[in-house]
C-alpha cells in the first residue's frame, strides 16, 4: 500500500501535535509517559504558594503544585503532583510549607512518617504545616531591635531638648568663661613645672648629696642593727623578761600577804603595834628632851641618884 503525500502530512501533523503536547506538558513539571498521583492539603494561609512550586522530600524535587482551590469555608485546598514513585508517602506525613531561601519562593516538603506503613494514594489528604521562613524569621528577631532602637531615638530626642533648655546664652557663656580660665590653670600649671624643673636642674648635685648621705645613714643603720644582734640583744631582753616575771611574782607574793613585806602590808595588828612602838618612842624622847636629868645624872661630887618620878602629864603631841 503505498501511502500519498496528503497522508504523510497529516501523520506528521499529528506526530507534531503530540510532540508539542508532551513537550509543553513536560515543561510544566508533568510527564504524560509517567504514573503520577495527585494529593491534597488544606492551608488557612498558603503564605505566597504559587501553583507550579516545587514538591520536595529531603530536598529532592518529588512533584510539584498543580492548582490552589479556594474552598466556601474560606480555606485553600492545594493539589499536588507527585512524579516519583520511588519515594512512598505514608498516609500520616506532613505537607510543610517553607521558604528555602531570601530570593526563591515558597515550596512544599513533605516531611514523611516512617512509622505509618499505610501509602498515600491518589486523592488522599496529607497534614498541613507551615514552617517559618527566614525572612519572617529575621523579621521577628529584629522587631524587638527596633523597638529599642526607637526607644533610644526617643530618649536621644528628650536629651536634647533638655539640653537645649538647660544650655541657654547664660549658661554657655559660664562654659566659655571656664574653659578659659582652665586653659590659664593649665598654662600656669605648665609654667610652675618649668620652675621645678629648672629648680632641679640647679640643685642636681644637692640633691645627689643628700641621697648619698640617706644611703650612708642606711648603711649606718644596718651596721648599728648588726652590732645589736651581734651584742646578744635577744639574750639581754630574755634575762630582762625573767627579772620582771620575778619582780611581778615577789609583788604577787606581797599582795597575798606572803613574807615579811606582805606581812608588813596585810597584817594589821603588826602596823598597830609599831604604830604604838613608834607612838611610846616619841613619848620617851619628848620626856627625856623636857627632862633630861631623870635620864643623865653626872655629879662630881658624888651626889646620889635622884629616883625616877613619872611625868604628870604626857608632851603635847
Amino acid at each position: 500500500m503505498k501511502l500519498t503525500r496528503e497522508i504523510k502530512t497529516a501523520i506528521l501533523v499529528i506526530a507534531s501535535l503530540l510532540l508539542f503536547i508532551w513537550g509543553y506538558s513536560f515543561l510544566k513539571g508533568s510527564n504524560l509517559f509517567n504514573n503520577h498521583k495527585k494529593l491534597f492539603v488544606e492551608y488557612d494561609n498558603v503564605e505566597g504558594l504559587a501553583p507550579a512550586a516545587p514538591v520536595t522530600i529531603s530536598g529532592k524535587i518529588i512533584g510539584k503544585v498543580n492548582s490552589i482551590t479556594l474552598n466556601p469555608n474560606g480555606k485553600l485546598i492545594v493539589e499536588m503532583q507527585i512524579n516519583e514513585e520511588d519515594f512512598p508517602i505514608s498516609k500520616s506525613s506532613v505537607a510543610q510549607i517553607y521558604e528555602p531561601g531570601f530570593i526563591g519562593g515558597k515550596q512544599i516538603a513533605i516531611v514523611p512518617n516512617f512509622e505509618d506503613k499505610t501509602l498515600a494514594v491518589s486523592g488522599d489528604r496529607l497534614q498541613a504545616d507551615i514552617k517559618q521562613g527566614l525572612t519572617a524569621t529575621l523579621g521577628n528577631k529584629l522587631a524587638p531591635t527596633q523597638q529599642k532602637i526607637d526607644g533610644l531615638v526617643t530618649d536621644a530626642d528628650k536629651l536634647m531638648v533638655n539640653l537645649n533648655s538647660v544650655l541657654d546664652e547664660q549658661t554657655k557663656n559660664n562654659i566659655k568663661t571656664s574653659v578659659a580660665q582652665l586653659s590659664k590653670t593649665l598654662a600656669e600649671m605648665n609654667k610652675a613645672a618649668t620652675q621645678v624643673n629648672a629648680l632641679m636642674a640647679a640643685n642636681n648635685q644637692k640633691i645627689s648629696n643628700t641621697l648619698s648621705n640617706a644611703e650612708k645613714a642606711s648603711g649606718s643603720m644596718a651596721k648599728i642593727t648588726s652590732d645589736l644582734e651581734k651584742a646578744k640583744l635577744s639574750e639581754t631582753v630574755n634575762n630582762l623578761e625573767t627579772t620582771l616575771g620575778n619582780v611581778n611574782k615577789m609583788l604577787a607574793d606581797m599582795q597575798s600577804g606572803k613574807g615579811t613585806m606582805g606581812k608588813l602590808m596585810k597584817d594589821d595588828g603588826l602596823y598597830n603595834n609599831l604604830s604604838k612602838t613608834s607612838k611610846e618612842l616619841e613619848l620617851l624622847l619628848q620626856d627625856v628632851r623636857l627632862h633630861p636629868t631623870r635620864y643623865v645624872n653626872v655629879s662630881f661630887f658624888g651626889k646620889k641618884e635622884k629616883p625616877y618620878k613619872a611625868p604628870e602629864e604626857q608632851p603635847n603631841k
